[in-house]
């Protein structure tokens, strides 16, 4: 009589296959790191981080951009005094080394 030989197939769940900052995560798995960090474990290829900040980048050289670490959000404020908003386009936020000069172009 013949011998069966029976495979038997287990399937074993790793739940640890990404190693950051001392810690394991597993596949897929994402978490928040300091600084707006947002990183996700992507076996095999290690972990994958990316800051979570929508900055704006089209802004005149007079603002400046500002992170709340608590809430992730970015605004823009004046450099000479970052109490205070700067909205670009807006009369009242010339550039400060300009004083009050405020030009039109006529076509």
């Amino acid at each position: 009589m013949d011998s069966l030989v029976r495979h038997v197939c287990s399937m074993s769940l790793f739940t640890a296959l990404c190693e950051y900052d001392g810690k394991q995560y597993s596949m897929g798995e994402s978490w928040m790191e300091q600084g707006c960090v947002q990183c996700t474990c992507l076996h095999p290829m290690g972990v994958g981080c990316c800051e979570t900040v929508h900055r704006p980048v089209d802004f005149p050289p007079w603002c400046e951009v500002r992170v709340e670490s608590l809430t992730c959000q970015a605004t823009l404020v004046m450099t000479s005094d970052p109490r205070l908003p700067c909205i670009p386009g807006e009369e009242n936020n010339v550039d400060p080394r300009h004083g009050a000069l405020n030009m039109k172009l006529e076509g």
